[in-house]
This record gives C-alpha cells, structure tokens and sequence, in this order.
C-alpha cells in the first residue's frame, strides 16, 4: 500500500470527515510529518512547514503538481479542518505571529506524532484510542495558547480581543494611548482586527455622519470622532502595509464623501525605525504618531499642527 493510501487509512481512523480523507488531506499529513514513500512510520518527526513547503514537497515526492495560487484551497480545505481536530499547531515556533502573516508555518501536534509513530504496529488501535478520547481537550488546550497571545482592549467598559501581532498592537496603543493624549473625550467608532474586520463598530453614529459602514472593509484601522470639535480621526496602524498615503486619502475621501467631518489623518507607527521604512509614503498636511514616544506627534507640513485638511 502506498503511503498516500496509508495516509488516508490514518485520516479514516482518526475520524476526520471524509472530504478530509482524499489525496490532497493525505498528502498534506504526509508533508507535515516529512514522511517519503520510503520512510518508515516509526521515523516521522514534526517539524515546522509551510503551506509552500507543503507544497514543494508534494510535487517533489508524490507526484502532485500544485501551483502557488493553491495555497488558499490547502488552507481552506484541509489545514484549517486539520488544526479544528486537533491534529496540528499553527506557529509553534511563534504563537505571536499575526494569523495573516506570510511566515505561518504548521506542525503535527506532539501528542498525534507519537500515535502516528505507532501506526501498523500492535499499538496503534490503543494509542489512536487514547488520542481520540482526549481530542477535544488537546484541541481546547491550543486555543487557550493563542488565546494567551491575543491583546486584551476594554471599550466603553466591555472587554475585546485583538488577535496577536504587532499590527494589533499597535491599534490597541491608538486606543490606549493616542486616544487620550490627542482626542480626550472623543469616542471610538471603528476598531479592525486582522481575523475579525469589524470587532468593533458604533453603526449608530457612523450613519449619523455619514460614513457607509457596509464599505468597512475600506476603513482604516481605526475610526475616532470628537463631537465637541466635530473631527474625525482615520487612523492607519502601520506594520507591513503602508501609510497615511496620497493615494489612500483619494480612497477616504472617496468614501466619506457624504461625511461632512473634519476630517485628520494619522498614520501610527510602533517604533521610529517603521517610521522611517515609509517617511517617504507619507501625505503631506498629515499626523504620525509613534508609540515608542507617545507624547509627541509629526506634522507633516500645512499651516496647522493638527486639524482637518
């Protein structure tokens, strides 16, 4: 028996639906577990992967012929059912890492490898028992790792969670931080997450304002408004995407072109070295603000230190 269909009798077993239990899930296991067709069960290892590397290793071991626009179908249609069961962890070598993050890598869960190592063996039924009795618990066990990870942010009194990278955290200072020290008394109206766009949004007073909330997506990361000054500020929090731009602001007026606000442009940076990757990129008549150094601000020239354009 091949070690395709041995990984699909593996599959079986362990109890995966069976869209899970075709060629693609069984080469993707094999991928994950560095196993070739002449590799023994008992020397499979865990090491770190990525979809790309999964890739190459099938065309180059089991004759698939996968190109790189497949790496979303993998994702979609195996890795994330593969990590629901139980059955690998996602960025073991750094649970920080933002999800949408190009350097995710995945690997078989230690608890499945030393089952799998036993497969064809007199073990195997007892082990594969024991490992499907606790399955749920294991899976239990790595959410509440990445939960540790994630980035506690307490709105209007209610406690959310920002999923984990330096994007989120910088959002998060925005929140924190800028909010106090140059919007005081103004009120959070947008907050984007990288796994869950719309986290946060008062839909009341964005319509009242006139901003098309069903367009969100095309939003910067935050969204804050001062009633009393009647500003809005569009904030963009910088990591690896970029700045405050010419070309963004044509997008937001775009957009908010049935908003009537005065409208001030920030583009948030974590640390001056970030600040200096995208100087360049930056409007002119904009904000930066850096949480290295939270009380201050750049003006990016105009007749005003902060305002509206």
């Amino acid at each position: 028996m091949s070690k395709i269909e041995d990984a699909k009798r593996i599959l079986s077993d362990l109890g995966l639906p069976v869209k899970q239990q075709n060629d693609r899930s069984a080469g993707i296991l094999l991928a994950l577990l560095a196993i070739k067709e002449k590799t023994s069960w008992k020397n499979t290892s865990n090491p770190i992967i990525g979809i790309h590397s999964i890739i190459e290793f099938l065309n180059s071991n089991y004759n698939f012929s996968y190109a790189e626009n497949t790496r979303e179908s993998i994702r979609r249609q195996t890795i994330h059912q593969f990590e629901q069961a139980g059955l690998i962890e996602r960025n073991r070598d750094n649970p920080s890492r933002p999800i949408n993050s190009g350097k995710t890598v995945y690997s078989i869960t230690p608890e499945l490898l030393d089952v799998i190592k036993s497969f064809k063996t007199k073990e195997w039924k007892n082990k594969l028992n024991a490992f499907i009795s606790v399955r749920e618990k294991l899976v239990e066990k790595y959410n509440k790792k990445r939960e540790l990870k994630k980035i506690p942010l307490i709105i209007n009194g209610k406690e959310f969670t920002l999923s984990a990278g330096k994007h989120n955290e910088v959002q998060a200072a925005v929140v924190r931080e800028f909010a106090e020290r140059f919007a005081k008394g103004s009120e959070l109206l947008y907050l984007g997450d990288t796994e869950k766009k719309d986290l946060f949004y008062n839909n009341e007073i964005l319509t009242k304002i006139g901003i098309p909330f069903d367009k969100h997506n095309k939003l910067p990361d935050v969204v804050i408004y001062d009633d009393n000054k009647n500003w809005l500020y569009l904030i963009e929090a910088v990591t690896s995407y970029g700045p405050i731009s010419p070309k963004r602001i044509i997008e937001l007026e775009e957009l908010l072109r049935k908003c009537d606000v005065g409208k001030v442009y920030v583009t948030a940076f974590s640390d001056f070295s970030d600040f200096k990757k995208y100087s360049k990129d930056i409007a002119w008549e904009t904000e930066v603000w850096i949480v290295e150094f939270p009380d201050h601000m750049i003006h990016f020239n105009g007749d005003r230190f902060i305002g509206p354009r």
